[in-house]
């Protein structure tokens, strides 16, 4: 019988920090989901590294000397179009999470994770998922619904909206606003996780938003799940 190959995902790691980079690539490499191509220290490394080896997904700090993380995004999806960038930082600042969001990042993720929780947030963002730690939700909500200063946010969406959803697209809606995957909707509902990914681009669609944050957050706002 012939055994299936997994391609690994390509991962740069970039953090100012030598002994937390260098722990972290160990934790990845262990796993043969992920392959570890590259470090950096800076966004100025992480530009090149990433331009050289055109990684699938980029782990970025925010916290680095000279540029932080938030700023470094669009450069970073500029030298390196098709790779997903997820952050992995300390800041807990709704801020930081905001512009991270706005600047393109494919989720934001404390460094308090935990390591298969971390390969399973790796796996959604390169699928295409917005993957948010559970401790910023609230305050990406609050950012979003323009309760938080500073942010310019202003409330997304009116109850009317959800009519223009089919029973099933609002189970799906329903499925995103608690953060379930694809694949945990579709075993939730009974379907492929194939004929999820097709109803969640339909509800994206419907609902004028581009990323998942953006429908949970609009699910949240309506309070109705």
């Amino acid at each position: 019988m012939t055994e299936t190959t997994v391609t690994p995902i390509r991962v740069l790691v970039v953090d100012d920090h030598t002994l937390f980079r260098r722990g972290l690539t160990a934790l990845l490499s262990r796993d043969p989901r992920v392959q570890v191509v590259a470090d950096a220290a800076d966004a100025g490394e992480a530009q090149r590294r990433a331009h050289e080896l055109q990684p699938d997904l980029i782990l970025l700090d925010n916290h680095l000397p000279g540029v932080r993380g938030v700023d470094a995004l669009a450069a970073l999806h500029e030298t390196a179009p098709h790779a997903r960038i997820l952050m992995l930082t300390v800041s807990e600042d709704e801020a930081d999470l905001i512009a991270a969001l706005r600047n393109g990042a494919a989720g934001y993720l404390l460094k308090t994770i935990e390591g298969d929780a971390l390969i399973s947030a790796i796996e959604r963002a390169v699928k295409g998922e917005s993957v948010i730690a559970t401790e910023m939700t609230s305050k990406m909500v609050a950012a979003y619904l323009g309760s938080t200063p500073g942010t310019g946010a202003t409330p997304l969406a009116q109850p009317s909206i959800l009519a223009t959803l089919s029973s099933r697209e609002r189970e799906i809606l329903r499925g995103i606003a608690h953060g379930a995957s694809n694949k945990e909707i579709g075993r939730e509902l009974g379907i492929a996780e194939t004929t999820v990914k097709v109803h969640v681009q339909n509800v994206l669609r419907k609902l004028n938003v581009s990323t998942r944050v953006h429908a949970a957050v609009i699910a949240t706002e309506i309070g109705t799940f």
